[in-house]
């Protein structure tokens, strides 16, 4: 089954060209598109697409809570930032609402291609420059320490904040699919965290693992 994605972006132009470009892919299928965040955030909910691609800067509704809606109500839907902005309140607020990568516009069609495949399997996706921006701008939460988490949890957030995704973690550690969801469910709880890619910030912030970018 092709990776279902939903194209957000305020400017025909670019929607257009994501879906000439995304299109040529078999592993990949543009089920809908969407000019603001408001029209996003209905789409979303009837298309029920595995990954977004979310502008920030749009009029009615922003990308920014456009993500949060969606994450909250569609926690199997991954929202992909791709924006020209590389503001740190954009970056750290995209994060905050849930989105699991932060690319720039003008990545590289393969490597954007890689990325929802990645996203979709639930790898956190960053640009150098915003994981720069995360790891001095975003202070994970103060309410737990390294040693809130069991040695299995660990080992799974530091695989986590490598980019790896569930079916790889579970084949390192040689545990069930569904033992590491169960895993990375407990690993936000503990931490107080809303995402992969906040609990992957954490496990770099604290030493327990070098933060993946895309590239």
């Amino acid at each position: 089954m092709p990776i279902r994605i939903l194209v957000v972006d305020d400017h025909s132009v670019v929607r257009q060209g994501l879906k000439m470009f995304l299109g040529l892919d078999p592993e990949l299928e543009i089920i809908g598109e969407a000019e603001n965040g408001a029209e996003a955030v209905k789409l979303a909910a009837e298309l029920q697409p595995d990954v977004v691609l979310m502008d920030m800067l749009m009029p009615v509704m922003d990308g920014i809570e456009a993500t949060k809606l969606i994450r909250r109500d569609m926690p199997d839907t991954e929202v992909i930032a791709l924006t020209s902005v590389l503001e740190d309140a954009a970056v750290v607020g995209a994060v905050k609402a849930g989105a699991i990568g932060y690319l720039l516009k003008d990545t590289q069609s393969d490597e954007l291609r890689r990325a929802i495949k990645a996203a979709a399997q639930g790898q956190v996706q960053l640009s150098p420059q915003a994981a720069a921006r995360l790891m001095r701008e975003v202070r994970t939460p103060e309410v737990a320490t390294p040693d809130a988490l069991t040695e299995r949890e660990n080992d799974v957030l530091k695989l986590l904040a490598q980019g790896k995704a569930n079916k790889e973690i579970a084949r390192d550690l040689i545990i069930g699919e569904k033992t590491v969801k169960t895993h990375v469910s407990n690993i936000l709880l503990k931490l107080g965290v809303q995402s992969r890619t906040q609990a992957a910030l954490y496990a770099a912030q604290n030493g327990l693992a070098e933060l993946s970018t895309s590239s």
